[in-house]
């Protein structure tokens, strides 16, 4: 089991809250642009011994919502909707990575899309829309 991220992942400073109970996470910059990741531990699983799908909807959400937030110039915005596929288990000591990408954006809303993976298994996939508060 691994205890550490990968190398070039630094630590996300969350504040207190949410995230911050149920991380650390980290992030990457890579030619591709971000990608960000997080251990799997065993305070993260269900009683089925696998990766909850709360915490693998916690990171995705989280993940997507830091892109929207970066492509609107850190102006605040908020889920709107979240369409999630389960594909493969996570397990404890999996290292589990987020890539997305902003697919469109209008006025008030911004389009987005990503994946989760542990190695070359594909976890979950998800697509979603995010509102830009303070925008009609």
């Amino acid at each position: 089991m691994t205890s550490a991220p990968p190398e070039g992942f630094t630590q996300i400073t969350d504040p207190p809250g949410f995230d911050a109970m149920v991380g650390p996470y980290y992030r990457k910059q890579t030619d591709d642009g971000l990608v960000h990741g997080f251990l799997a531990e065993a305070r993260h699983i269900n009683p089925r011994g696998v990766i909850h799908g709360g915490m693998l909807m916690t990171f995705i959400d989280r993940t997507l919502g830091s892109l929207v937030w970066q492509a609107i110039d850190g102006r605040a915005c908020a889920t709107v909707s979240l369409n999630t596929d389960f594909l493969a288990p996570a397990r404890p000591g999996d290292w589990i990575e987020c890539r997305g990408q902003v697919t469109r954006q209008t006025r008030a809303l911004v389009f987005v899309r990503g994946e989760l993976t542990a190695g070359d298994r594909t976890l979950m996939t998800a697509s979603g829309i995010w509102k830009k508060l303070g925008q009609s």
